[in-house]
């Protein structure tokens, strides 16, 4: 689902600092859950790439 530009970057940073505070919290980028919130964050930004190159 396509949002516009300005949604999208908000859910990138809520998405960056939830990936952030689970990697503070589990302490290793290999455990699953932040490599759960890492795709979140990876879906995301593929999302705000693609609202941005239709403008």
């Amino acid at each position: 689902m396509l949002m516009n530009h300005g949604v999208t970057l908000l859910r990138v940073e809520r998405a960056r600092k939830r990936l952030y505070q689970v990697q503070k919290k589990y302490g290793f980028l290999t455990h699953p859950k932040v490599l759960e919130e890492s795709r979140k964050l990876d879906d995301l930004l593929n999302q705000y790439q693609i609202c941005r190159s239709k403008f």
